[in-house]
């Protein structure tokens, strides 16, 4: 078993320096158009992050033993040594871009991940805003140990991604040289992804690179000023409801759908989606050239933010 570090816990003093060197450069620096801190969300996110430590333990205890059983059947070992490392930091980063886009897209992933979005600052303690449902997360990287990884190589890569997109959480810095922009998650192309209007929803899923963004479509650079958040803010700092808004908000909209259909749809589809309603007499039937744009689809009963 290769003994490996994890990244996240070796930096956790790096992370506390330059959030509160951040706070001070904004104290004697203010910048009128960034949205800086505030007390009780830097409090939320800091609780978010250390709360997910502790979860993250208990969800790794199932998920390492899924892991090995599945290492221990694959004839394929990769052995950990200078030359594959950066081999598994690129695989991991091309399938943290897809589980990443997959917990955009279907809701009952977006509702492990919606934490990360739901502070409407954005500053290095936004990184720190993590989730404690992360037992979403462990399918994505089941080709690498199937294909030879180490369970314990995927860890220390994904450890590595993590810290990586700390320092992209930020303002204080815009644009890089264009070569860097390109091939690199940034801080500009990271702020997109964590706005909340319509051109900028669902952009730049990448980890470290945003190649793979620019391979898939999924890319947008920054051009209007983000605006973060939700599309529909949730307003609480209390931490429990900020891990659990969604799931609840799921639970409701269970509790309320008409058949399995609309069900299965509240759970697996997007997170904005809305069943079809059946036409009234008279009324034309939604999707008709008839009906506007918004017919057939009612206001959502729960909480189901983007």
């Amino acid at each position: 078993m290769p003994h490996l570090p994890n990244a996240v816990m070796w930096s956790i003093p790096a992370f506390v320096l330059l959030a509160v060197v951040e706070m001070v450069s904004y104290r004697f620096h203010p910048d009128d158009d960034a949205e800086g801190y505030a007390a009780k969300d830097a409090a939320t996110s800091v609780t978010m992050g250390l709360g997910s430590l502790v979860f993250d333990l208990l969800w790794k205890i199932p998920i390492v033993a899924i892991y090995a059983a599945i290492y221990e059947l694959t004839p394929l070992h990769v052995p950990v040594v200078w030359w594959t490392l950066p081999l598994m930091l690129l695989a991991q980063d091309f399938f943290y871009y897809w589980s990443h886009r997959g917990h955009h897209v279907i809701r009952i992933l977006w509702a492990c991940h919606v934490v990360h979005h739901s502070s409407r600052k954005f500053n290095f303690t936004t990184a720190l805003r993590q989730p404690w449902t992360t037992w979403t997360v462990w399918p994505f990287y089941v080709p690498m140990i199937a294909l030879g990884v180490h369970p314990a190589a995927v860890a220390f890569c994904s450890s590595v991604n993590l810290v990586y997109q700390f320092w992209i959480h930020t303002e204080r810095i815009g644009n890089l040289p264009r070569p860097v922009e390109f091939v690199f998650n940034t801080p500009s192309h990271h702020r997109v992804h964590h706005a909340s209007q319509g051109g900028y929803l669902d952009r730049n899923f990448g980890g470290i690179l945003i190649v793979w963004d620019r391979l898939f479509g999924s890319f947008v650079p920054e051009t209007d000023r983000p605006v973060y958040g939700l599309t529909k803010n949730i307003d609480t700092y209390n931490p429990l409801r900020v891990a659990t808004h969604e799931y609840a908000a799921i639970a409701r909209d269970i509790a309320a759908a008409r058949d399995w259909r609309e069900r299965a749809g509240r759970v697996f589809r997007g997170p904005g989606w809305q069943p079809a309603t059946a036409p009234e007499a008279g009324l034309p039937e939604a999707g008709s050239p008839e009906a506007g744009p918004e017919a057939g689809r009612p206001e959502p009963v729960g909480e189901s933010v983007r």
